[in-house]
């Protein structure tokens, strides 16, 4: 196949490149570089295979050539850059989603977006099934971010149901591992960097909140097969083993022998962050055969190791 990726340089579009290009098929790699960044495909530089275009994905997208699916991940995804940055988070889940369906209705090719678990908001059904519609506030700070993907999710299926696009969506739960910025924002970075620096892990509020941690290479083979597969409704894809952020930060600190223990801080916590997270990926089984094979342990044992040469 000839595929596009948009979000080519980020976290999970960079190992979806790999991904593609391993199993022997040619990709255009998009991506603006607001959030991403170009070393994380350094290693692909020179390839005939490869090619790289930066290129904000809210604007009309011109793409030479053949092309047989079209992978949408442009987007920033932790809260610190959708916080920064409400309005581009917003326009690249519209108006990005909707340029880059107009590309395969052009293409004749498959469409898969990326979606997430955020789409739940603040779930009030645990574990999240795809058919629970979600507990979102709309004009909270994180409703930039939850209803931008609403939004993609919802453009697809009528680009599906009208244009007859074939359509994929991936509702990604948290995911982790190399290739994260230090500074993401998100809790595992945050942590191994306090923990590597020797500093106390901070935990906002009393650390009982709970998420679902999916190591990478586990969530490119579930995006992969449901590609290639034949289905057109949302698919959530994490793993659904649960843990608290305090349960999280013991981990780590033992893992990286940080005397430095665990601070709480009250009040740091965004509005509408929720309470619980876990995936119910009956779906994924039945359809894809698909179940996450990397424990928490080695995870963050490979995540620990590609931090240490960044602190």
């Amino acid at each position: 196949m000839r595929v596009l990726i948009t979000g080519a340089a980020g976290f999970l579009g960079s190992h979806l490149c790999d991904r593609f290009l391993a199993e022997g098929h040619e990709v255009v790699g998009m991506d603006n570089l607001l959030t991403g960044n170009t070393d994380n495909i350094a290693h692909l530089a020179g390839r005939p295979d490869f090619k790289f275009i930066k290129y904000d994905v809210t604007n009309f997208i011109y793409v030479e050539g053949p092309l047989d699916a079209i992978l949408h991940f442009a987007s920033p995804a932790s809260p610190i850059d959708y916080l920064m940055y409400p309005i581009q988070t917003l326009k690249v889940g519209s108006l990005g989603t909707h340029n880059t369906l107009g590309v395969a209705k052009e293409k004749g090719a498959r469409f898969l977006l990326a979606s997430t678990s955020e789409v739940y908001g603040d779930p009030l059904v645990h574990p999240q099934t795809e058919d629970y519609v979600g507990n979102v506030d709309a004009i909270g700070p994180r409703g930039v971010y939850d209803e931008a993907k609403r939004f993609a999710e919802a453009i697809t299926m009528a680009y599906h149901r009208a244009h007859n696009i074939d359509t994929r969506i991936v509702r990604i739960f948290n995911t982790y591992g190399p290739r994260m910025r230090l500074d993401d924002g998100r809790v595992v970075p945050n942590f191994i960097g306090q923990a590597l620096r020797g500093e106390p892990l901070t935990v906002y509020g009393d650390g009982s909140q709970t998420r679902s941690f999916c190591y990478v290479s586990d969530l490119i083979e579930g995006i992969y097969r449901l590609l290639v597969c034949d289905f057109n409704d949302p698919v959530n894809i994490g793993n659904p083993t649960e843990m608290s952020i305090f349960e999280l930060a013991h981990v780590i600190n033992t893992m990286t022998d940080n005397p430095a223990g665990i601070v709480y801080q009250e009040g740091l916590r965004i509005k509408g962050d929720p309470q619980t997270r876990q995936p119910d990926i009956t779906r994924a089984r039945t359809l894809l055969n698909w179940t996450p094979e990397i424990d928490l342990s080695t995870g963050l044992e490979k995540t620990i190791r590609y931090f240490k040469d960044r602190v």
